[in-house]
């Protein structure tokens, strides 16, 4: 149930970025409601996943999930450029995540 949160907690965070760029510098209310209720949402959910994962796997699957799926969100919504570059870092990041999920119990 621990990854169930994590993965949740990552989603969480694609959110709350996405809207942090939209209440451009938080001067947007509703953008920023958002960006307030789900980054605090995501934290409560890493914290219940922290209970039973190691502190670096839970916070490194957090975070790489994080960036990886606002990197998409840039690229699919925001149309920001990919660049081959960026598409190998963000692999390289999804393959670290990979890593991290197997080599925890």
């Amino acid at each position: 149930m621990a990854w169930v949160f994590v993965v949740m907690a990552g989603g969480l965070e694609i959110v709350w970025a996405y809207y942090m760029k939209q209440s451009a510098g938080f001067t947007r209310l509703v953008p920023t409601v958002v960006t307030l209720v789900t980054m605090i949402a995501s934290f409560a959910l890493l914290s219940v996943a922290m209970k039973t994962l190691p502190l670096g796997t839970a916070y490194t699957v957090w975070t790489g999930i994080g960036a990886v799926g606002a990197f998409v969100v840039g690229i699919v919504v925001l149309h920001e450029p990919a660049g081959t570059v960026r598409l190998i870092a963000a692999s390289l990041i999804v393959a670290g995540i990979v890593l991290m999920k197997f080599s925890s119990p």
